[in-house]
């Protein structure tokens, strides 16, 4: 018997809901994790895939339950916890990283859908100490306050560079605006670009200038 054991019993018979131990936490994250006691998801291998990503720059191979997500194979496989775990429903923006160059929610997609695929998170952005214009740029803007949703906010920012050098338009360009030059990043676009991640912080006009000094 473990010693949290006849804690979570004592607590039990209180009425009370016992707090689940971490690595009931994570197994209920990833049902394929195995328990330290054997327990674990009893299926075989049919629900499993094995796959390669390059992450970062270095090729990554695992086998995978088919439900798990790109976000919790980032923090949970390979333990790069930048990419956070907001509202799970891609709605939040906490989680983005970069996946061939577009920047995508990472809780919405299925690892074994991107299978050969390149993620870069907020952990290979930089280049070794020598940080990225845009994590620069926030830190000098102090564009950010508890920090949590700032990995995603980075990540996107730089796809939204990306976007606009190759002349995507979004809901604020002009419709007069040529659309095979690189788009202009006024307050307007970058708000409206950015518009995907949250803050409840509020940093959002830091955010805003931060961006701005890279794209200018």
């Amino acid at each position: 018997m473990k010693w949290h054991e006849p804690l979570r019993a004592e607590v039990t018979r209180f009425g009370r809901t016992p707090k689940p131990t971490p690595s009931e936490r994570l197994l209920h994250v990833d049902p394929t994790i195995r328990r330290e006691d054997g327990g674990g998801d009893p299926r075989g291998t049919a629900d499993r895939s094995a796959l390669t990503l390059n992450v970062n720059g270095t090729e990554q191979t695992l086998t995978l339950d088919h439900r798990t997500t790109v976000l919790d194979t980032l923090r949970h496989h390979l333990g790069l916890t930048g990419a956070k775990k907001g509202c799970d429903h891609g709605q939040c923006g906490a989680c983005t990283v970069l996946v061939d160059g577009r920047r995508a929610n990472s809780c919405l997609l299925l690892a074994v859908a991107y299978d050969g695929a390149c993620i870069t998170t907020i952990e290979g952005l930089a280049d070794g100490e020598r940080l990225h214009p845009l994590q620069q740029a926030f830190l000098d803007r102090d564009a950010l306050q508890c920090g949590y949703c700032t990995p995603g906010q980075v990540c996107s920012a730089v796809g939204v560079l990306g976007e606009a050098a190759e002349g995507f338009p979004s809901h604020a360009t002009g419709h007069d605006a040529p659309v095979t030059a690189p788009a202009h990043l006024d307050a307007a676009e970058i708000r409206e670009r950015m518009s995907g991640n949250l803050c409840r912080c509020g940093a959002y006009p830091h955010i805003v200038e931060a961006i701005e000094d890279v794209a200018s």
